[in-house]
């Protein structure tokens, strides 16, 4: 692990938090293969503390762990940061992994684990963080995925990492109707997600949950039965209505 005085690497940096310290040292080797600068801790005390003096990247984060479990850690991290958030954990039921999601977390990996799929899922997580892309305008809301904010009718969304992929996603494919494997392979990354169907619609109900709280924005995601979901064509203030990504 980075100690302090040593000099970061010009990678990504990650947090790993395992009570286990041997699992910690098994992530931590698989994610330096990826190039990640890896900080350690094994409660959540340290964790918060690691969090609040240096720049992460990446946490990834067991559940099951004495004082502060990693449900709890995770909502505390998801107040402060917007890192994304990767589950590495032994709870493999659909409840345990849908539990995670609506906490914060991005991505949901059960043991056993095979260490280059968690790094190359880790490296996927912070590319699609770190990836800045031209500002989307769909009637009166705004995304700038530069800086991960978006804002409708002038109010700022306080989205978690994901709520804003799903966002944007969806604002960038307007008109276009997405089905839940759509937004599973390209939102989470994956298509074989157990419990996928639910996961993405937890998500999609949250965020439409978000987006009602401002004036008309109960009518940018729409529910298409039997097909998926769809924000739909909205003019623009010139009155043009924005076209559709290719």
């Amino acid at each position: 692990m980075t100690r302090a005085g040593e000099q970061p690497g010009s990678g990504p940096t990650a947090l790993v938090v395992d009570d286990e310290p041997q699992m910690t040292i098994i992530v931590e080797f698989a994610l330096q293969t990826q190039g990640f600068t890896v900080l350690t801790a094994h409660d959540g005390a340290t964790a918060l503390h690691l969090l609040r003096t240096h720049s992460v990247d990446l946490v990834v984060l067991d559940v099951m762990m004495p004082t502060m479990d990693g449900l709890a850690l995770c909502q505390r991290i998801r107040a402060r940061s917007e890192a994304p958030i990767m589950f590495l954990t032994a709870l493999a039921q659909r409840d345990d992994i849908i539990a995670g999601l609506e906490h914060g977390a991005d991505d949901y990996v059960t043991k056993p684990f095979h260490p280059r799929e968690v790094a190359l899922r880790a490296q996927a997580l912070v590319r699609r963080r770190r990836g800045a892309g031209t500002t989307v305008r769909v009637g009166e809301l705004v995304i700038e995925p530069a800086t991960q904010t978006a804002t409708l009718a002038q109010h700022r969304l306080d989205l978690p990492f994901t709520e804003f992929k799903l966002l944007h996603h969806l604002a960038v494919r307007r008109g276009v109707p997405q089905s839940w494997q759509d937004l599973l392979r390209e939102v989470w990354g994956t298509t074989d997600l157990i419990g996928g169907r639910d996961v993405v619609k937890s998500a999609v109900y949250r965020l439409r949950s978000r987006l009602a709280g401002t004036p008309n924005g109960s009518a940018y995601v729409r529910t298409l039965r039997g097909v998926g979901y769809l924000m739909p064509e909205m003019a623009t203030e010139d009155g043009d209505a924005s076209p559709a990504a290719r």
